[in-house]
């Protein structure tokens, strides 16, 4: 429907007080165009020299030898301001130059600033270097769709969130035909150097490039981004080089202020649980600077459930070979959420909030079992037909059909049983929901889409149904405050002291909080403990105030559920992700303008103060390693999880009873407060960083 608009209106939108007001960048927009992060003390030199460190150690995959060999030996490459008066190096380090640049993978806040830190460092060094985007991520490339960026555009995107000044995708070039496609292009636009953008996947996709590349003289450098934080970098001996990839903590900033702002909610009417779905496929870094920041009641970290061992049904069992048999289950994790919600119930506190990474399945070994299995036999299936399974499939119904004839087929071939009679008798307990869930169609990459599984549905409704039993066994119940019954009661002329040990186990002006007897589960049980202290006879009604303290003692458990994923990678940047990115940037630059391929841009020390930042390059080919993907091994960036041992952790862990505040206390919420854009109010890096440094020492 087109509105009509009157003259009048016309006349009011022209005023220029009002063209000001609805104008499209708001003043924080324009206070972050103008902004320009500040500089590593080496990027103020004229120009910088990158000098091999070989004292870092890296172990080398017989796989990456073979498909890398030109680029696996590369060392960390550190950068030092160049003093020396050798023209040679100056006319090479000035040569003019074409830089492509593409994003791959999902949007992290910061990445706009790398782009800055290359086309401000590339111009600095000789105007006349040109300086290209490639549109759509890697289809960019195959398709030959270049953007000239010009200082106008890139100043349009300086700290702002998003990969809007030339967008991103996520094709991989994992293939004869694209790498064939990708090399013309890059040859054809006369590129001196290609830089990616992205994740672990995508840093992948630059070694090969690099390989590829180097008989035509192009060289690749990747960038560590990822809000999931899982693109950490270590040598072989623990020396962190890459803390935490760019965009974690502006993600983790806006899921915490929004979890904080449910703490806030639920305090207030005390009425819901807030189950909070973190993204964080196959790391937890996120759900536990969630935690850091807002000390939620309960957080799972999934590399922790991972750790777990049931040592009592260990025990139980006796001599036994395969302890993965005995981790986690679903139903011992729905016990874990439910211990802390009677527990909570029981100092009246039937409200609060609970953080679940997106992966957390991912993590619980009965669920592994099914995904490998299941990857496995839909890859297989999906290279051996014409038609895709979830093509030749498209119901529940179908592909169940299809397990079940599996199984049929391989017990009769007499093989080894991917899936036999025990995985399809487990499968068919699951609920439908779920089913469908792990059947659903994997991602470009192969990987089981945890995001579209309902993870929060998945665990809580085993929560609810436990929670129900509990209830009938007079285990979960509601706290009541000793003042307010008894007000209650000497409000309606019963007597306190007479009918309060009668409804309550614990009858006591002493104590915090009263507990209904366990036995008491029903208004049949309640008028039968009544009728049995001669309170009232069994021809006479229940008092209102009896039947009102009995239903207030029964908790009513109520949810609202949230999922923290795409508003995050969408996130403005925090100025921890503006400065990080910016150097990042004249990093990449730097890196080729010494010769340097096969290369990932990276920042040392990022736990520690700003000023003792330092600028390197870290070789990808050594730190690939063989993984399951598409059911086969491939060659790929190594994901870094949640280490238990880390000072991080280990404080979350400490925290976790008082943070749960079963206590008539108040909560300890922790408001950290929307992202700002000045030093003076905003913190200087993500907590977990902060910790992991002080954990070990080092002086922050």
């Amino acid at each position: 429907m087109k509105d009509a608009v009157t003259p009048e209106m016309k006349r009011f939108l022209n005023r220029p007080e009002v063209m000001e007001v609805i104008k499209k960048l708001s003043p924080a927009a324009r206070a972050r165009r103008q902004s320009h992060p500040v500089k590593c003390d080496i990027f103020n030199a004229p120009s910088c020299q990158t000098a091999a460190d070989p004292s870092f150690r890296f172990e080398h995959d017989r796989e990456a030898m073979r498909l890398l060999p030109d680029i696996i030996n590369n060392t960390v490459e550190n950068l030092r301001v160049f003093s020396e008066n050798d023209d040679s190096f100056q006319a090479q380090y000035r040569k003019k130059r074409t830089i492509g640049i593409v994003f791959s993978g999902g949007p992290a806040p910061g990445g706009h600033n790398v782009i800055a830190g290359i086309f401000d460092a590339a111009k600095a060094a000789n105007p006349e270097n040109t300086v290209y985007g490639f549109l759509m991520g890697p289809d960019g490339i195959i398709d030959h769709q270049p953007l000239k960026l010009d200082k106008k555009r890139v100043d349009a995107f300086r700290n702002a969130g998003g990969f809007g000044m030339i967008y991103t995708g996520r094709t991989k070039i994992d293939t004869p035909e694209k790498m064939v496609l990708a090399r013309e292009t890059c040859r054809k636009m006369g590129l001196d150097a290609l830089v990616v953008i992205g994740g672990d996947d995508s840093n992948t996709n630059a070694a090969f490039l690099a390989q590829a590349m180097i008989e035509d003289g192009i060289q690749v450098i990747g960038v560590p981004k990822t809000i999931d934080g899982d693109v950490q970098v270590k040598d072989a001996d623990g020396n962190i080089l890459c803390a935490i990839s760019f965009g974690f903590h502006s993600a983790a900033r806006a899921f915490s202020q929004e979890v904080a702002n449910l703490c806030t909610d639920c305090s207030s009417d005390k009425k819901y649980w807030h189950i909070c779905k973190v993204m964080g496929r196959s790391a937890s870094h996120l759900a536990l600077e969630v935690a850091l920041q807002t000390h939620a009641n309960i957080t799972l970290i999934g590399e922790d459930l991972a750790d777990y061992v049931d040592y009592e049904r260990l025990a139980k069992a006796g001599r036994v070979t395969d302890f993965s048999a005995y981790g986690m289950t679903l139903r011992h994790l729905s016990r874990v959420i439910c211990d802390g919600i009677v527990r909570r119930a029981a100092v009246g506190k039937n409200y609060g909030v609970l953080v679940i990474p997106e992966g957390v399945l991912e993590f619980i070994n009965e669920i592994q079992g099914f995904i490998v299995k299941l990857n496995t036999i839909i890859a297989e299936f999906n290279a051996t037909h014409d038609s895709g399974f979830h093509h030749t499939y498209p119901t529940l119904q179908d592909k169940l059909d299809y397990l079940h004839d599996l199984t049929d087929q391989l017990k009769e071939e007499g093989g080894i049983n991917i899936w036999n009679e025990r995985d399809d008798d487990l499968f068919n307990d699951i609920p439908a929901f779920f089913q469908e869930g792990l059947l659903i169609e994997r991602d470009a990459h192969g990987n089981f889409q945890f995001s579209l599984v309902e993870t929060d549905k998945v665990i809580m409704g085993m929560v609810k149904d436990h929670l129900a039993a509990l209830r009938e066994r007079g285990i979960y119940r509601m706290g009541l405050t000793p003042s307010w019954v008894r007000v209650y009661l000497e409000r309606t002329k019963l007597l306190p002291d007479q009918v309060g040990p009668v409804l309550f186990e614990n009858w006591s002006d002493e104590n915090e909080m009263l507990l209904m007897h366990p036995d008491i589960i029903s208004v049949k049980m309640l008028r039968n403990a009544l009728e049995k202290a001669d309170l009232v006879t069994s021809d006479e009604p229940l008092p209102q105030a009896l039947l009102d303290i009995y239903t207030k003692s029964v908790p009513q458990f109520k949810t609202q559920t949230h999922f923290y994923g795409y508003d995050g990678r969408g996130s403005v940047p925090t100025e921890f992700d503006c400065r990080y990115t910016y150097n990042l940037g004249l990093t990449t630059f730097n890196l080729i303008a010494n010769g340097a391929t096969g290369q990932m841009a990276a920042i040392r020390h990022l736990e520690r103060e700003f000023n003792q930042w330092e600028p390197i390059g870290i070789p990808i080919a050594p730190l690939m390693h063989l993984e399951e993907r598409h059911g086969k091994l491939t060659l790929v960036l190594e994901k870094s999880l949640v280490e238990l041992d880390s000072p991080a952790f280990q404080v979350v862990k400490a925290c976790r009873e008082k943070w749960l505040a079963a206590t008539t206390k108040e909560d300890p919420y922790r408001v950290p407060g929307p992202i700002h854009f000045d030093q003076q109010n905003e913190e200087s890096r993500p907590i977990t960083l902060v910790l992991n440094a002080l954990g070990k020492g080092i002086l922050v």
